[in-house]
């Protein structure tokens, strides 16, 4: 118990210990929008679930078949411009490592990369045009991932909170599930929250028995001890309300802990995988060593959604930097790379949209594939060599969405003949994410926050909707 006379400062200090500083991320938007707007229109989407590639997919390897790069194969880029990329080792022109076949009735070609995936072809709409600004990493994820080279701008699940509120009031609105093996560069400010109020940060899950880091007290707190400390909490509260008015932020923390306090029951629900049957574990890929680590991540996500969550992101790759790699970012060899990073998400990837459609929540969900950019069509290695492996390219990739509003098996957009550049409608991050919160019913010229004498958005000031793959 507290002494009697401890102040209301030191009182939120004890209790934050035990109700859980990640509770205090929530905030204030639960019943309604923070930005103080309803959709703007009538939303295709209702939630999202975000897979982030960390390191760059190989666009040429997985989602863009390109024959002439097969018969080009050894020959020399042969261009006049100097190639914008990490290393500036332009080798020779490389071809594919995986044979693309077409899927499905659709006839969508995806390569033998990503075999379960493939089988899922009639539910992707691919963009094959996708440009970055940035041949770096970590200015190109934020881009990805905020609209921005920096940090310190809102990421795109930030911006879906502030936009529609939170559906439910015992969990977050976004959540975010890492890697297991490692946070991505950037860490925590890949999915903050910027200038927009604290709340709509994304809150991190980890995996097993304690997904929300100090959610409970480290001590055994009995019945009778937690109900006459919230009393007393209740008693500083009004005290402090009597002193200073309706000021929003001691509003906002109150509501933050009263949010802990639910989801103390609310998150251990919605992370016991046990209760799922034996035939949905498989789907997942729960059953076998190699996909399990992100299949859990996958059907964590789906069980997120259907408790209310708004915005779902999984990484999958953790930090750039170290031997072997645990990304996507396939400097030495994109064979031996690929095909691990692959094998663990591919099954657990394909299984989750079988999920989600077989229980009808596609119709109103939108799933994101994406990377922060795609790989150069030539080797990285010596001018007159054909290398193992690819370096950044950011002129031309492809990422791909999935459910609610969008034409399904559908590629949109072009590279040219060898996957180096856009060629035919180019897209923008900016008019990715212009595109996603259309899906959601939100204007993304409208979707504002006055920030340093300036109306900030998602998509700063460019942006167009790609109506190309609007149903």
């Amino acid at each position: 118990m507290l002494p009697f006379d401890a102040s209301r400062r030191d009182f939120f200090s004890w209790s934050a210990r035990g109700l859980g500083a990640a509770a205090l991320l929530h905030l204030l938007g639960r019943d309604a929008p923070a930005a103080g707007v309803k959709p703007h229109f009538e939303p295709k989407a209702k939630r999202v679930i975000h897979v982030c590639l960390i390191g760059g997919l190989s666009h040429v390897d997985s989602f863009d078949p390109k024959p002439e790069l097969g018969k080009k194969h050894g020959q020399s880029l042969n261009s006049k411009e100097t190639p914008d990329i990490f290393f500036g080792q332009v080798g020779r022109l490389r071809q594919a490592d995986w044979t693309f076949k077409s899927r499905g009735k659709s006839g969508l070609p995806v390569s033998d990369l990503f075999p379960h995936l493939a089988e899922r072809a009639d539910d992707l709409t691919v963009i094959r045009s996708m440009t970055a600004d940035s041949a770096n990493h970590t200015p190109a994820f934020y881009l990805q991932n905020s609209g921005f080279q920096f940090s310190g701008f809102p990421s795109v699940g930030a911006w879906a909170s502030y936009g529609l509120g939170a559906e439910a009031d015992d969990l977050p609105a976004y959540v975010v599930l890492p890697d297991p093996r490692g946070l991505p560069n950037g860490g925590a400010a890949t999915w903050g929250s910027g200038f927009l109020p604290g709340e709509h940060q994304g809150v991190v899950f980890g995996t097993g028995d304690k997904p929300v880091r100090d959610l409970f007290p480290a001590a055994k707190v009995s019945k009778e001890a937690e109900a006459d400390g919230r009393e007393l909490l209740r008693l500083l509260n009004e005290r402090h309300r009597d002193r200073s008015g309706d000021d929003p932020l001691p509003a906002a923390r109150l509501r933050a802990y009263e949010l802990a306090a639910k989801m103390q029951l609310s998150v251990p629900a919605v992370a016991d995988l046990s209760k799922e049957t034996a035939d949905t574990s498989k789907l997942y890929g729960l059953d076998d060593t190699t996909t399990a680590p992100f299949g859990r991540n996958c059907l964590l996500a789906r069980r997120l959604l259907e408790r209310g969550v708004r915005f779902v992101q999984l990484f999958s790759g953790g930090p750039i930097a170290g031997s072997p790699r645990v990304s996507w970012d396939a400097h030495e060899d994109v064979t031996a790379n690929h095909t691990a990073e692959a094998a663990r998400i591919d099954r657990p990837v394909a299984g989750m949209l079988a999920d989600l459609k077989q229980r009808g929540l596609m119709k109103d969900t939108l799933v994101l594939f994406t990377t922060e950019f795609g790989r150069t069509p030539f080797a990285q290695s010596a001018a007159d060599q054909v290398g193992a492996g690819r370096d950044h390219n950011k002129y031309g990739f492809s990422v791909w969405l999935a459910g609610a509003g969008l034409k399904p098996g559908i590629a949109y957009g072009s590279t040219d003949d060898i996957g180096w550049k856009a060629a035919e409608n180019p897209v923008a991050w900016h008019d990715f994410h212009a595109t996603l919160l259309h899906l959601l019913g939100l204007d993304h010229e409208k979707l504002t926050h006055y920030h340093n004498g300036i109306h900030r958005r998602l998509t700063n000031v460019h942006g167009e909707v790609i109506r190309g793959i609007l149903a």
